[in-house]
């Protein structure tokens, strides 16, 4: 299936948002929204993607 991770048409062979994640390298604490809708950690490993849907990660950055 093709979906759209931060903004890039991505092709995606798994089926939940956790194996995303997984497969594009995400680890640690993220925060993750699918269509607009943010999906807490918990909800993750059963939130299904479908073809054409837009994937926000982001991931905290220490600075100053």
């Amino acid at each position: 299936m093709k979906i759209v991770l931060n903004g890039e048409i991505r092709s995606f062979g798994g089926e939940t948002l956790a194996e995303l994640l997984v497969e594009t390298g995400y680890s640690g604490r993220v925060a993750t929204a699918v269509n607009e809708e943010f999906v807490p950690s918990s909800l993750r490993i059963s939130h299904i993607l479908c073809d054409g849907d837009r994937v926000e990660v982001v991931a905290p950055m220490q600075g100053g």
